[in-house]
């Protein structure tokens, strides 16, 4: 790598600080008693955004397909000083379940401040092998299932002045191998809201929307497909999730997480054959 990329890259990271340094400041206490909506919850970042609402004092609604591990994280939320801690199982492959849960969640807490869309559908971490069924499943879990939430909560935010959450991954915007199905259903997240923001922004509306863009995250299901393949590091599930709840509290449009995200996004462009080099050469795999 040259000197005049290195230099173009330090740049870019000076750049993404600034951003943060001057974003608006995030205020706790703006979460006491908010109604919020959280898919995936279960486990992983859902679970640790269900942790961080309730610390706030939020009044949540949660909901997964595993009824016993749902229930164990709402136990939890209400021990650390959720206001309401609801649970609602679903699975979001089903035409019904994601307009179920959110006229769930509506009712139980009398309306939304929140909707935060999290959950994501298994996939193998491996090489194409032409399953199209697999991935028209897939488009139907992370991405046909997240529009129709959004669609059927807008009115609900609407009248609260709410926020739209949307949690998306680096692999939305920059490829990589081994994860074709999931990359484009993650790219199709962000070509809809990227345009719905847009679209909102022209409405006048009072909902904010907000697109996080998540690398490499320690939860148990993505380490599983990777240990051992990758070299890139992973960061805290915990950690992750706070800055989702910040982002979505102060009503910024994006939040790259970690700093490493910021960098790819911009430089794929700039510099193709460096951010291919750089995407082949971090997993360790021999044809």
């Amino acid at each position: 790598m040259g000197s005049f990329t290195k230099t173009i890259i330090a740049s870019i990271c000076v750049i993404f600080l600034a951003v943060k340094w001057t974003a608006p400041r995030f205020d706790e206490e703006s979460l006491r008693g908010a109604r919020v909506l959280v898919t995936g919850a279960s486990k992983g970042i859902g679970e640790q955004l269900a942790y961080h609402y309730a610390h706030f004092g939020a009044q949540i609604v949660i909901t997964a397909r595993r009824e016993q591990a749902l229930q164990q994280v709402a136990e939890k939320c209400l021990s650390l000083g959720a206001q309401k801690a609801l649970y609602i199982t679903a699975d979001m492959s089903s035409d019904s379940d994601p307009d179920k849960v959110v006229d769930f969640a509506v009712e139980k807490l009398g309306g939304l401040d929140y909707l935060v869309l999290n959950h994501i559908g298994s996939s193998l971490f491996s090489m194409w092998q032409g399953d199209v069924e697999h991935t028209k499943w897939l488009m139907q879990v992370n991405f046909f299932s997240y529009i129709q939430m959004a669609w059927r909560a807008l009115p609900s935010l609407e009248q609260s002045k709410g926020s739209l959450v949307i949690v998306s991954s680096l692999l939305g915007k920059s490829t990589s191998p081994f994860t074709a199905p999931y990359c484009s259903t993650k790219s199709a997240l962000n070509g809809f809201f990227g345009s719905l923001y847009h679209e909102l922004a022209m409405k006048k509306s009072n909902v904010s929307l907000s697109l996080c863009t998540l690398g490499l995250i320690d939860t148990e299901s993505a380490m599983e497909k990777v240990r051992g393949v990758t070299k890139l590091p992973a960061y805290p599930a915990t950690d992750a999730a706070l800055n989702i709840v910040m982002t979505g509290a102060t009503r910024q449009l994006e939040l790259y997480y970690p700093w490493y995200t910021y960098v790819m996004v911009v430089t794929k462009d700039w510099f193709p054959s460096v951010t291919n080099y750089f995407i082949q050469n971090s997993y360790n795999y021999i044809p």
